[in-house]
């Protein structure tokens, strides 16, 4: 998993309320095993005026120019300010997977969904709780200027306008660990390899008979 310290990057404003997983990634890309190629569908319903399927290439969609992540100004954007409630709906993992894959490293609003929410730290995305005022107060800032852009200090546990202003933000402490050292579910077991694998050896030693395989 990619590490988390300190991100700036260029805003995009998703100004809905409840945008929930299906809107995020429509059910019919649920079918890959995969857990690559997502981003293009981002938002897909949204993003694109004709329907879309697994496969596609999007250089060939009709792309809605009203849509805010097809705007010229949005593009290259990495840090998405969203409303109350975000990623509610069905618990699938594919959304956190489409947003950091399209390119976001980090979601800004007052509310997310508990499960989303869990899922974004698991995939290496950090998802910023603020006040409703203070988040309005910024959609109201990327809407009067043109690139703009804001600097997430995770270890600081700050967010720095172009002003220099500096707005604290609180995460839990191992999910604040997890998102510096750059560690999934995978990589905290991995740290513990060492020990795995001398119990193995002991275990293989004392009970032999649980290495015996099947014949082809």
């Amino acid at each position: 998993m990619q590490k988390f310290t300190v991100h700036q990057g260029l805003v995009a404003p998703m100004d809905r309320e409840n945008v929930d997983t299906d809107a995020i990634i429509p059910k019919q890309f649920l079918k890959s095993i995969a857990r690559s190629g997502f981003g293009p569908n981002l938002f897909d319903e949204w993003r694109y005026l004709d329907p879309g399927e697994p496969g596609q290439d999007p250089a060939s969609r009709r792309p809605n120019p009203d849509f805010v992540l097809n705007q010229p100004r949005y593009q290259g954007a990495s840090i998405l300010l969203a409303r109350r409630n975000f990623g509610c709906g069905s618990s699938r993992e594919h959304a956190p997977w489409a947003i950091e894959q399209y390119g976001f490293r980090a979601l800004i609003a007052p509310s997310f969904a508990d499960i989303f929410f869990n899922n974004c730290f698991k995939n290496g995305l950090l998802p910023i709780v603020l006040p409703e005022s203070v988040v309005a107060r910024l959609f109201d800032e990327v809407a009067a200027f043109v690139g703009y852009r804001l600097t997430v200090d995770l270890p600081r546990q700050v967010i720095v306008k172009p002003d220099g202003e500096e707005i604290p933000f609180d995460v839990q402490p191992f999910r604040k660990h997890c998102l510096v050292e750059g560690l999934d579910d995978i990589g905290l077991t991995l740290r513990h390899a060492d020990k795995i694998r001398s119990f193995e050896a002991q275990r293989l030693a004392a009970k032999p008979w649980l290495d015996h395989r099947l014949a082809g």
